[in-house]
């Protein structure tokens, strides 16, 4: 049986105005992840994720390898998963 974790990130950088959410719900979408993306009033990105470890890894390595986003510094938190939740969304700026 396959384990389904969840993460908040919190992501530094410049990582507002250049698809960050677009991309982040793209990659959740493509590896089966659910969660959320969202701008905070700071400039820093929170996402929270939920999925299996390997596919969560794929989506951060997706966003990394963008062109235009650039990650100077991410806070990572385990979190409880949530059975309920069935897909990823973007959420409104603050």
């Amino acid at each position: 049986m396959r384990e389904i974790i969840r993460k908040r990130f919190c992501f530094y950088g410049s990582v507002q105005g250049v698809g960050f959410r677009f991309r982040a719900k793209r990659a959740a979408d493509i590896y089966g992840c659910t969660g959320w993306v969202r701008n905070e009033w700071n400039g820093s990105v929170t996402m929270e994720i939920q999925g299996e470890a390997e596919a969560i890894d794929h989506v951060i390595e997706s966003l990394n390898r963008s062109l235009y986003i650039r990650i100077e510094r991410m806070e990572e938190k385990k979190l409880p998963s949530d059975e309920k939740e069935s897909s990823f969304r973007t959420e409104m700026d603050y």
